[in-house]
C-alpha cells in the first residue's frame, strides 16, 4: 500500500521536518534520532494483525477499511479511536506480517497520520495517546522508520519529539487512573530514548509515582477493579522496562515494584483455563493473549490471594479456584461500567469453568444492545444472592452508579482441613434493613465448596412481611445440569471435565436459561442454578454445596 503524495502533502512533511522544536535544541547539529530502541517481547493479536494486512482495522466488532481511513475525521473518542491513534495495532502488525511487507503498510498508515495530526495538537494529542504513542513508536521504529525517505523520517521523528515536549506538560491533564499512568510511561520512554531527553527521565519518573499511587492500590490492582484495565496496566509497565533495558539505564525500584504487584493482582482474578473471570462489565479476554503478556513482559508474581482495596478474594486448592468480589463497587470517577456484583464469585475445576458471571463486552465494540450492557452489570447477572430483584448497588438510568454497597467486611481463615472466608455487605440495609452474608469453604483437596448465604437483620428499615431472593450460579457454557430426582439437587456434567453434584437447602432449586460474554465479546447461551423463596424482616439462611463426585 502507498499513500500517494501531492505537492501540498510534500509541503507539509517539509514544514514537520525542519519544525521540531528539538531539533534546534542547543544548537544541535546532528539529526534528530532515537538513542535506543526497545523490543516488545509480547506477539499481537495475529487475527487483527491479518485483517490489517488485508486492508482493514479490527476493533471488537466494529471494522474500518484503510481504503476509507480518514484519520482528520476519526477522532480519539472510544476504543477504536484510541486502539488506531495510540498504534498499538502496531504490535498485530508485526505479528502477522514480514519486517519488509508490514513496514510498507505501517509507513503509509504514519504517512497519513503525520499529514491530518502531525502539524497541530488537536484531539490526536490527547496526553494518553501521546504516551501510548511513543511506547509503540519506539518499540516498533524498525517498521515506521525503514523509508529511504529522508523527509518523511525526519517529519516523524521530529514530531515525535514534539509530542514528547508536549505530553510533559500535559500528562497530568490526563483523567486520573491508566490513562495517566500511559501518559507519565510515555514521558519516562521518551526521556531515556530520544537525544537530549535525560533531565526529563527524573521528572517523568515523579509524574509516573503520581499517577500510580493515585490509581493503583497498594495491593497491585487498579481503582477502576476492572480485569481489562489490569491486563493494559501490567503491558503499560512491560513497555516502559523494556524502553530502561534498551538504554541500559536501572529501572527504580518503585517501578519494579508496581509492575510486580500489577501482574500479581492480574494472576488473582485468572481462572484455572488462563483467562480471566469476569467483572466490571468484563469478559474473560482471550487465555492465549494473557499467557503471551504475562511471559513477555519480563516480570514474574504469584497470585494475590488476600487483597485489600483490589477486592478479589482468591481461594484455591489442588486446581480448584474460587474468586470471589469482596469488595464495593469502583468510584464513578475510576470506572465507567462499574457492576453490582459484590460477594459474587466465579469457580473452575482445572481447566474447566463451572460457575461464572455473566460478563460483558468490557470497552470494546460489540453487537450486543446497550440495554443487554446495561443488564449485565446487574447483581442478577453475577452468581450471588438478589433480593427482591432489586441491585445491592443501584445502577441509574445514566450508567452511573448509585448508592449501595458502602462497607464489606471480612474474615479469612486456613487450616489443615479447608480455607474459610466470610464476608458481608450493606447494600440491601437502607432499602430491606438485610445484610447480606456471604460464607465459603474450600476443601483442601479442592473436590467440595461449601457456602452459605445469610439475610441478618439491621438498622431500622423493615420489611413488612416478606422479600423474594434467588441465590444465582450461572453456569459456563457446556455445562449440563440435570435436576435429582428430590428437587433438591443437581448434577453437572461438562464434556472437559468430572462431574460435580449440587445440593441446596432453605429454599426451591429451579434452572433457568442464562448467557455468557466469551473472550470475543460475543453471547453464549448456557443456563443457571437458581435457589428462589421468601425472607421475612427477621432474616434467614441459604445453604448449598459443590462437590466432585469422582
Amino acid at each position: 500500500m502507498t499513500v500517494p503524495a501531492s505537492a501540498a502533502e510534500r509541503d507539509i512533511v517539509q514544514k514537520l521536518a525542519r519544525g521540531s522544536l528539538l531539533s534546534r535544541l542547543k544548537g544541535s547539529r546532528h539529526p534528530l534520532k532515537l538513542a535506543a530502541v526497545p523490543r516488545d517481547h509480547v506477539p499481537g493479536d495475529r487475527p487483527r494483525g491479518e485483517a490489517l494486512v488485508a486492508g482493514r482495522f479490527q476493533v471488537g466488532s466494529e471494522t474500518v477499511p484503510l481504503a476509507d481511513l480518514d484519520f482528520a475525521a476519526l477522532g480519539s473518542a472510544g476504543p477504536v479511536g484510541d486502539y488506531i491513534q495510540g498504534f498499538s495495532w502496531l504490535r498485530d502488525l508485526a505479528t502477522a506480517a514480514s519486517r519488509e511487507k508490514g513496514a510498507r503498510l505501517a509507513e503509509a498508515i504514519v504517512g497519513r497520520w503525520l499529514l491530518a495530526h502531525g502539524t497541530r495538537a488537536d484531539e490526536a494529542w490527547a496526553p494518553h495517546l501521546w504516551g501510548e504513542r511513543i511506547l509503540y513508536w519506539a518499540a516498533y521504529a524498525p517498521y515506521i522508520l525503514s523509508s529511504g525517505d529522508a523527509g518523511y523520517r525526519s517529519a516523524l521523528l521530529n514530531t515525535f519529539a514534539r509530542g514528547a515536549r508536549h505530553v510533559e506538560t500535559s500528562a497530568d491533564k490526563a483523567p486520573p487512573g491508566l490513562k495517566r499512568i500511559t501518559a507519565w510511561c510515555g514521558v519516562v520512554a521518551a526521556g531515556l530514548l530520544v537525544q537530549g531527553g535525560v533531565p526529563r527521565v527524573a521528572r517523568g519518573e515523579a509524574g509516573l509515582a503520581r499517577a500510580l499511587s493515585a490509581a493503583q492500590f497498594d495491593d497491585g490492582g487498579l481503582v477502576s477493579r476492572s480485569p481489562f484495565e489490569q491486563v493494559q496496566l501490567v503491558d503499560r509497565l512491560g513497555l516502559l522496562r523494556a524502553c530502561y533495558f534498551a538504554a541500559k539505564q536501572t529501572i527504580p525500584d518503585s517501578i519494579e515494584a508496581a509492575a510486580a504487584a500489577a501482574l500479581a493482582a492480574l494472576h488473582g482474578v485468572t481462572m484455572g483455563d488462563g483467562a480471566l473471570s469476569s467483572w466490571q462489565g468484563c469478559g474473560p479476554g482471550e487465555a492465549s493473549r494473557l499467557a503471551a503478556l504475562v511471559e513477555g513482559c519480563g516480570v514474574r508474581a504469584r497470585a494475590l490471594r488476600q487483597p485489600r482495596g483490589w477486592g478479589y478474594q482468591r481461594l484455591s486448592a489442588l486446581g480448584t479456584i474460587v474468586v470471589l468480589d469482596a469488595a464495593p463497587p469502583p468510584s464513578q470517577k475510576m470506572a465507567t461500567q462499574g457492576s453490582a456484583s459484590t460477594l459474587a464469585f466465579e469457580m473452575s475445576d482445572g481447566g474447566q469453568r463451572l460457575v461464572v458471571n455473566c460478563g460483558g463486552p468490557g470497552p470494546l465494540p460489540s453487537e450486543l444492545s446497550d440495554g443487554l450492557v446495561s443488564s449485565l452489570r446487574s447483581t442478577a447477572a453475577h452468581s450471588t444472592l438478589v433480593l427482591a430483584d432489586t441491585n445491592s448497588t443501584n445502577i441509574l438510568a445514566d450508567g452511573s452508579l448509585g448508592k449501595g454497597v458502602e462497607d464489606v467486611a471480612i474474615d479469612r481463615s486456613e487450616d489443615n482441613d479447608a480455607s474459610r472466608l466470610e464476608a458481608s455487605h450493606d447494600g440491601y440495609v437502607r432499602a430491606f434493613g438485610l445484610v447480606h452474608k456471604r460464607s465459603l469453604m474450600l476443601g483442601n483437596d479442592g473436590k467440595e465448596l461449601r457456602g452459605a448465604d445469610q439475610l441478618i437483620a439491621k438498622g431500622r428499615k423493615k420489611i413488612r412481611a416478606a422479600a423474594s431472593y434467588a441465590v444465582r450460579f450461572h453456569l459456563a457454557p457446556g455445562v449440563e445440569a440435570t435436576t435429582t430426582a428430590d428437587g433438591m439437587g443437581a448434577i453437572l456434567r461438562s464434556r472437559g471435565g468430572p462431574p460435580w453434584s449440587f445440593r441446596c437447602r432453605g429454599g426451591s432449586l429451579t434452572i433457568e436459561e442464562s448467557l455468557w460474554i466469551d473472550g470475543r465479546g460475543q453471547p453464549q447461551p448456557t443456563v443457571q442454578l437458581a435457589i428462589i423463596g421468601e425472607i421475612s424482616a427477621l432474616g434467614g439462611e441459604i445453604g448449598w454445596q459443590f462437590r466432585r463426585t469422582s
